[in-house]
């Protein structure tokens, strides 16, 4: 249970859905005395298992009956998380609970602590400073002897937020070697919480960390649900901006090959696929987050002016995100911002880099790359951008040990304003632990616009380029996908039911999967439907154009269809399943999975 680093645990949201737990996996949802928060704990997700008000005793007193009651429930709850991929609970037992029942608590917390880490290995019950060992709702807002006894059964305790300066100092001393398992609470909100939260939660930050203590941070949705000024990218990036000037925090990526980031926050406005938009449709799935970029601003020059944000607006290279870099850059420098922090092992394999750039005029972008090892100096690599190779050379060859011209530049022909960079390097027995894109401009004259096709006037300052996505494999990676009579795809619980003006409402569940068994790791699934008309219906000398309709994304292998309008004089459906390769990759649609419905009723 004990860990060396302080670690910040944050509420991502709060869902009200009652949960009655029976001794089959069946669930009810039945009332609001459980609800299902999720936690996020570095990388790990955990449910929150919580009883409150009137109908929580009265279902506190149902669980904590018996002994065996007790036990019955955490393995359920195991279960649970086990069936549904999340890595545990915060126990919140937000009631008043007889003294008599307190063994049976106890019971609980330690059978459900031990049930999680033999189900899922890595897992952690977290509990909640609430009810004390005297049965009383009696927050602490510390760790002492009326709640220590919940803690030494669990992997940590989340501390109330109304605490004062010295309690983290208490709480570690009362801890011992397990201080770091003691996660002192945050409310964003501000409410009664040590520095106000909000504005200044840096403040209560500060504190925690200097007593070595952990951190629980409830709502940071503050921002988004106060609306806070400007709007709501700036302010997000702001405030966890204060966060990390704080702790200083960050994570360690890439640590293994293949390595990808779109840069999606999953939602947007829109999707792409290899440059060409397959969606303009609005859309929320968390699950379609990518790698985020750790954006912390480096410059030569302050001649060098450049905003550095995810942007969900322009369109994309694939997803719905991009990182956009806009402003003023004159000639003679280059801005320099960091994207990632790896602690990546390289082998005598080379690696392979391929990203993809859109920009106007002079703009050019590039990647730089910073290498260590334990018995070799330090290494600064230039991943650089098209153009003449002697001009990239004389210009950046005094600031990098190494400058790397694209062994491939490819323009789309669907979208001739994005441009795809190869590069490769080899550096056997070094560890790659930065990655930062590299803004300079060509000397400022009168340029050809990539997009328009014809020639533009540029500013000579003015900077203007997009990151669609990043891409690292070893060269013997390839994106060779099973063909598609390798799956087998099925319609589960299909429902037709009548529309307006003759049309038809599909509700379908697809399935699929390989016909040998065997599991490949795709990380998602882009579901396209096409409707194929009544040739005996369709007008003489009618032209038929079949275009498939993106739907929705799936990661795993299922995809719920919902109220599906097909209209009058469609003879079937196709759905498509097109499979995505950890490096980024897509099949091809015309070789993807598929299956086809035929319309029913009339």
């Amino acid at each position: 249970m004990c860990s060396c680093i302080s670690r910040i645990l944050w509420l991502l949201c709060r869902l009200p859905v009652g949960l009655t737990l029976p001794t089959s996996m069946e669930l009810r949802l039945v009332t609001y005395s459980f609800s299902i928060e999720l936690y996020f704990i570095y990388y790990k997700v955990l449910g929150t298992f919580i009883m409150e008000w009137d109908e929580g005793k009265f279902l506190a007193n149902k669980l904590l009956s018996s002994k065996d009651s007790a036990k019955m429930y955490a393995e359920r709850l195991s279960e649970l998380a086990a069936a549904l991929g999340f890595d545990g609970w915060l126990v919140n037992m937000e009631v008043s609970v007889d003294v008599g029942q307190i063994p049976n608590l106890e019971e609980f917390v330690s059978h459900l602590t031990q049930s999680m880490h033999s189900l899922v290995p890595g897992s952690l019950v977290i509990w909640y400073d609430s009810v004390t060992i005297d049965g009383n709702l009696n927050w602490q807002d510390q760790l002492n002897e009326k709640n220590k006894a919940f803690f030494d059964i669990s992997d940590g305790i989340f501390v109330n937020y109304t605490w004062k300066e010295n309690y983290p100092k208490q709480s570690a001393e009362v801890a011992g070697d397990r201080k770091f398992d003691v996660y002192m609470g945050i409310d964003v909100f501000g409410r009664n919480t040590y520095g106000g939260g909000q504005w200044t939660t840096n403040l209560a930050l500060d504190v925690i960390k200097r007593d070595n203590v952990s951190a629980a941070i409830f709502a940071p949705g503050w921002v988004y649900e106060t609306k806070q000024l400007p709007d709501f990218q700036t302010a997000q990036n702001r405030w966890w901006g204060l966060v990390e000037r704080s702790w200083d925090i960050s994570q360690n990526y890439p640590l293994t090959l293949p390595f990808y980031s779109n840069f999606d926050q999953g939602h947007g406005y829109h999707i792409s696929v290899d440059g060409k938009q397959i969606s303009q449709t609005p859309w929320n799935n968390n699950s379609s987050q990518s790698f985020q970029p750790l954006l912390e601003f480096f410059g030569e020059s302050t001649a060098g002016n450049l905003e550095v944000v995810v942007d969900l607006k322009e369109p994309s290279y694939n997803g719905g995100g991009n990182l956009a870099f806009n402003g003023t850059l004159d000639d003679d420098i280059h801005f320099s911002a960091r994207l990632f922090e790896g602690k990546l092992q390289l082998a005598d394999s080379p690696v392979h880099f391929t990203f993809s750039v859109k920009s106007n005029g002079s703009s050019l972008l590039g990647l730089s790359l910073e290498f260590t090892s334990a018995v070799r100096k330090q290494k600064s690599v230039l991943l650089a951008s098209w153009g003449d190779s002697l001009m990239t050379m004389t210009r950046f060859v005094r600031h990098f040990d190494n400058v790397i011209m694209p062994h491939r530049v490819t323009k789309l022909e669907t979208e001739p304003s994005w441009v795809i960079l190869e590069s490769s390097i080899a550096m056997e027995g070094y560890m790659l632990t930065k990655i930062h894109a590299v803004c300079y401009k060509l000397r400022p004259e009168v340029h050809k616009s990539e997009s328009q096709g014809k020639t533009m006037a540029f500013s000579p300052a003015e900077y203007h380029a997009v990151l669609g996505h990043l891409a690292i494999d070893s060269r013997t990676l390839n994106s060779d996908f099973p063909p598609s009579t390798s799956w087998l795809v099925d319609g589960n619980y299909i429902e037709w039911s009548s529309g307006s003006h003759g049309s038809r409402k599909l509700n379908v569940k697809l399935v699929w999967k390989l016909k040998d068994g065997k599991t490949h790791l795709f990380p998602k699934y882009y579901i396209y439907v096409k409707k194929q008309p009544d040739l005996s219906i369709a007008e003489p000398n009618g032209s038929l154009q079949l275009v498939q309709e993106y739907l929705g994304v799936a990661e795993v292998e299922a995809f719920y269809v919902s109220d599906l309008v097909v209209s009058s004089g469609t003879s079937s459906v196709k759905f498509i399943i097109q499979v995505c390769s950890l490096d980024g990759a897509f099949q091809k649609l015309e070789e993807s999975p598929s299956i086809d419905l035929d319309v029913q009723g009339s």
